[in-house]
């Protein structure tokens, strides 16, 4: 079997790491909201592959190594506020160091080598934090005159759709490229979202009410990119499915591009 004859269209050569969203889910094996990730990557064009929260710093450096791109999911969890400066709310709850601290050392792996990152929802958030941003960490309570942003982590199997809304794409962004147009309907389920945007992080996605729904970074030419919705949870949406295969395919040119140095 060649490395492209998986059914779905894989191509195994193009492993992509996605951290598994908490500790506790990989400790129990929970993984139903991960396949949503893992589904969309397949449907991309690539092989996505679980990364461990509880290896040590260079079991995890050696498994970064071996991966061509990552996917930072989203998580139920917040980040510690006092990695950005920050007193902790009283909203802010379920910290995941362990979850953190992969994000933090996938992101250096990942600015070092020019590998590519998709930042989804809690990845966005610990994306901008990386890069020395700040969070709002309760949308309620410290924009009460804000859209309803959803509940934190829709449940895999819930049979109510997600809560939608509207978008803005800044003109001459990646977003509104691969939209096709300057607006777009997203899906919504968090209670933070990005403060002060990170270094050389553009915000390129507001939501109508001003709060910061996409990234992208512009220190180069690098293939880094945050959203604050869950585009892995709208199968059939055009716009979600060009956001994975533009993704896969700036790691397949990354992944040639580090080739040919060799």
């Amino acid at each position: 079997m060649t490395p492209t004859d998986h059914r779905d269209g894989s191509d195994v050569r193009l492993r992509i790491g996605i951290p598994w969203r908490t500790t506790r889910e990989e400790q129990n094996s929970t993984r139903q909201k991960l396949d949503y990730y893992f589904a969309a990557v397949r449907q991309g064009g690539a092989e996505p592959v679980a990364v461990s929260l509880q290896l040590s710093p260079a079991q995890l450096a050696d498994e970064l190594s071996r991966l061509a791109g990552f996917v930072l999911p989203g998580s139920p969890s917040d980040v510690d506020p006092a990695r950005y400066g920050a007193e902790r709310h009283a909203k802010t709850t379920d910290i995941d160091e362990n979850r953190y601290k992969t994000d933090a050392a996938i992101l250096a792996h990942a600015f070092a080598s020019g590998k590519p990152v998709f930042a989804i929802c809690y990845g966005c958030q610990a994306l901008n934090v990386f890069l020395g941003g700040t969070l709002i960490q309760d949308i309620p309570s410290e924009r009460p005159d804000a859209l309803v942003h959803g509940k934190t982590d829709q449940a895999a199997g819930a049979t109510a759709a997600d809560l939608q809304h509207y978008a803005s794409l800044a003109t001459g962004s990646r977003l509104a490229a691969l939209n096709g147009s300057a607006q777009a309907t997203i899906n919504t389920s968090h209670h933070q979202a990005i403060g002060v945007p990170g270094k050389s992080l553009l915000v390129t996605a507001q939501a109508p009410d001003g709060i910061v729904e996409g990234v992208e970074w512009r220190g180069d030419g690098h293939w880094v990119i945050g959203v604050q919705w869950h585009p892995e949870r709208m199968a059939g949406d055009a716009f979600a499915s060009r956001l994975f295969e533009d993704f896969v395919a700036a790691v397949r040119v990354s992944r040639g591009a580090v080739a040919q140095s060799r």
